[in-house]
C-alpha cells in the first residue's frame, strides 16, 4: 500500500512541476508583449498622418507605456542595442537603456500633453549623476523656461522632443547627431564634449 501511495505522490508532483514549467506567460510578460505590438502599429501609423503637428498630437494621446515601447522600438530599428526594464513602474526613474558606441545612455520617456515638469528633469539629471552616465529625456510636451534652465544644471541630460522626436521615430539617424548645446556661465558648451557618441 505504501509503494502505491508513494508512486501516486511522485506522479502528482511530476504533473505539477511539468505544468509549472509549461505555464503560460504571466501578466507582466503579456502586458509587455501587448504594448510592443501596439507600439509597432503606432510606428506604422505615424507616417500616414498629414503633418508633424498631427503626429505630435497623436503621440500625446497614446498610452504612456506604449510610448516607452515606441521609443525603444525606434532605437532598435536604428540598429542600437536596447535594454528594457523588467517592469514599467518602479523603474527607478529610467524607462530603459540604449548602448551607443559602447556607452550606456538611460532613457526617460514622458508622454505629456502640456509642459514638462522641471522636477522630472531634475530627478532624471540626479539619476544620471548617480549612475555616472548620460541620458535622453524624450517627451511629447512643451519645454518651459524652468525646465530649460534646469537642463543647464544637468549637462548630461539630452532633451529629445518636437522635430528631433519625430526624426527618431521616422528612423532618421540625425536625431542624435544634431548639436546639443547648453549655456554654462555665459558660454556655450557642446554637450558632445561630455556625452559624445
Amino acid at each position: 500500500m505504501l509503494p502505491v501511495i508513494l508512486l501516486l505522490f511522485l506522479l502528482s508532483a511530476a504533473v505539477v512541476v511539468t505544468g509549472w514549467f509549461n505555464r503560460t506567460p504571466g501578466a507582466r510578460v503579456r502586458r509587455h508583449r501587448r504594448y510592443r505590438q501596439v507600439a509597432e502599429r503606432v510606428l506604422t501609423r505615424l507616417p500616414q498622418l498629414a503633418s508633424d503637428g498631427a503626429r505630435l498630437n497623436y503621440l500625446r494621446r497614446i498610452n504612456p507605456y506604449v510610448f516607452e515601447e515606441l521609443l525603444l522600438l525606434a532605437l532598435e530599428n536604428q540598429g542600437l542595442k536596447v535594454i528594457r526594464n523588467p517592469s514599467y513602474s518602479g523603474d527607478g526613474g529610467s524607462d530603459g537603456q540604449v548602448l551607443i558606441d559602447g556607452k550606456r545612455w538611460l532613457i526617460q520617456a514622458k508622454r505629456y500633453s502640456r509642459s514638462i515638469s522641471p522636477q522630472h528633469v531634475r530627478a532624471f539629471g540626479e539619476l544620471l549623476a548617480r549612475e555616472n552616465c548620460c541620458g535622453f529625456f524624450i517627451h511629447t510636451g512643451r519645454t518651459g523656461r524652468k525646465s530649460r534652465d534646469g537642463l543647464q544644471t544637468y549637462p548630461q541630460v539630452r532633451l529629445v522632443s518636437g522635430q528631433r522626436l519625430l526624426n527618431l521615430l521616422a528612423g532618421n539617424a540625425d536625431w542624435y547627431s544634431q548639436e546639443f548645446k547648453i549655456k554654462t556661465n555665459g558660454e556655450h558648451m557642446n554637450v558632445h564634449d561630455r556625452c559624445s557618441f
